[in-house]
């Protein structure tokens, strides 16, 4: 198959639809931004306020409920994928293309607790089976599919710091081997490399802001010793937990959502903004911290983490950890993004016990956060030692027993809550 015709044709498509797919990311990372800035930023500031004020996400986030319930309720894909759902499910479509645009450009600005990868890997498998069938190759579901995976992964791989890490997270997300994996790997594999170079030249051709994942100052290095990881593995236990126990607030947030969607969108959207303005009220810093992605916060913590008292730390993990797991129920967006600030954001608050460094807190933290959302061990290894640059050589011990544990840890919370609930419900029946 690799050296058939049909095959080559379809991986020159795949670098040739790495082009567009990686220009459209860009506009789309790069409107969002602006936005963003606008509304946190720009708008605070021309009301006269330094920062936007504790009250400023309650109206921000209950217009992004208003925006995306007649999204979710009346347009073709509703919005795109429900984030409590991870990044799997089927491509989506061109016909949904356009909601689930709308959704996340209309909603994250304002400040929706959830981040930008999601409605990116929409775009990419959107065009993707777009640019099948403009070329009359629908029938082919085969080639459709391998299309749709490669728009997919070269959109995420824009923001996830370049092809390796997608094509990783496919690997183990698609659970294949042998042949078949090369089969669908090569593809990926170049409509990724095509699609983050042109991305990368493109931002600094314009000079605009892309955001995509990346942690520029990080503290000094510190090599991990035996208090790093005795520390660090109830740590990545404890961050497993909370993140397991926000995602299951998300499964039962859907349930409850099912009936009078639209009025109980918006209603989640405002329980949202009073989370963050929660925060802002706890803590008197900016409720920006708490809203949005998380990638500026997380940048922002890594860079400076003494800045953050213990308190505020725990506040910030309380406050958006409830946030996020209603909105993984009911909004629309990527869960991976927050899980990483809530992740570092616990291991940076218990950093402070005797012999846990910050260094290796924050790569723990990544690793993580990103293990327990995903369930991909290997991939959030690897996303935390890309993160963490050149202190990732020393930390990598640490790195891949933190993934691995969180990821024990969090299969076993899964595991027992159907368990727990079976129980309950055999007891109310008696």
């Amino acid at each position: 198959m690799l050296l058939s015709p049909g095959y080559r044709r379809l991986l020159l498509l795949c670098v040739l639809l790495g082009v567009p797919i990686a220009l459209a990311c860009f506009f789309f990372v790069g409107l969002q931004h602006q936005l963003q800035h606008w509304v946190w930023t720009s708008l605070p500031e021309a009301a006269g306020y330094d920062t936007p004020p504790w009250w400023w996400p309650l109206p921000a986030l209950m217009l992004a409920g208003l925006i995306l319930a007649p999204i979710v309720t009346r347009m073709p894909g509703a919005g795109g994928h429900l984030p409590v759902n991870g990044l799997g499910g089927p491509p989506v479509g061109p016909k949904a293309l356009p909601g689930a645009v709308l959704a996340a450009l209309a909603t994250l600005p304002l400040g929706v607790v959830l981040g930008p990868e999601a409605p990116l890997m929409a775009v990419g498998s959107g065009l993707a089976l777009l640019a099948v069938r403009r070329a009359g190759a629908g029938g082919d579901q085969r080639a459709g599919a391998i299309l749709a995976t490669a728009g997919s992964t070269a959109a995420i791989s824009t923001i996830l710091g370049g092809p390796v890490a997608a094509a990783v997270l496919l690997i183990e997300g698609a659970g294949l081997a042998g042949a078949q994996l090369v089969v669908l790997l090569l593809p990926c594999l170049l409509a990724s490399a095509t699609g983050s170079l042109v991305f990368t030249g493109f931002g600094q051709w314009t000079g605009l802001k892309i955001g995509a994942l990346a942690l520029p100052d990080l503290p000094p290095a510190a090599n991990p010793d035996a208090g790093d990881f005795l520390w660090g593995i109830p740590t990545a236990a404890l961050i497993a937990v909370l993140i397991t126990l926000a995602r299951e607030l998300g499964h039962r947030t859907v349930t409850w959502t099912r009936r009078h969607t639209a009025v109980r969108t918006v209603a989640c959207a405002t329980a949202v903004g009073v989370c963050v303005a929660a925060y802002a009220l706890i803590t008197g810093r900016s409720p920006a911290e708490a809203a949005l992605s998380g990638q500026a916060a997380l940048a922002q913590l890594a860079a400076d983490p003494h800045a953050w008292p213990v308190g505020a730390l725990i506040a910030l993990v309380a406050c958006k950890g409830l946030a996020w797991g209603i909105a993984l129920g009911s909004l629309r967006g990527g869960p991976i993004f927050p899980s990483l600030l809530l992740g570092t954001a616990t291991a940076m608050a218990c950093s402070g016990l005797p012999g846990f460094g910050v260094t290796p807190a924050l790569a723990l933290g990544v690793a993580a956060a990103a293990a327990a959302v995903t369930g991909l061990p290997l991939s959030s290894a690897v996303l935390a030692v890309l993160l963490t640059g050149g202190d990732a050589y020393d930390q990598m011990p640490l790195i891949v027993t933190a993934s691995v544990v969180s990821f024990i840890v969090s299969q076993l919370v899964r595991r027992t809550e159907p368990e727990a609930a079976a129980r309950a419900s055999a007891g109310a029946a008696g």
